[in-house]
């Protein structure tokens, strides 16, 4: 996988093909809202599964019916491709 760190260009373009993501805090971040608790639950499993298959791991956290994820490449000391990979996995687990 890539681990280079892409430039503010590069982010902004790869932004463009993310719906609702944006750049907060140096890191890929989007909320995703769920019917209640059990949806996001497993919404987050189906993330795991995914992310652990492209063995690169999302920061997030879960509040009821909320999940809040947070991409970046810690060893690349930003965003790389592989955050943009993932958000687009995790996009289309949730469908959109």
């Amino acid at each position: 996988m890539a681990t280079a760190k892409l430039s503010e260009q590069q982010i902004a373009e790869e932004l463009r093909n993310l719906k609702g993501w944006s750049v907060l805090s140096g890191n890929l971040h989007r909320v995703f809202e769920f019917k209640d608790f059990t949806h996001a639950f497993g919404f987050m499993t189906q993330v795991a599964l995914a992310a652990e298959k492209m063995d690169h791991h999302p920061d997030w956290s879960n509040s009821w019916n909320k999940v809040t994820v947070d991409l970046s490449t810690h060893s690349a000391g930003g965003l790389t491709k592989n955050d943009f990979d993932l958000a687009g996995k995790i996009q289309q687990i949730h469908g959109g």
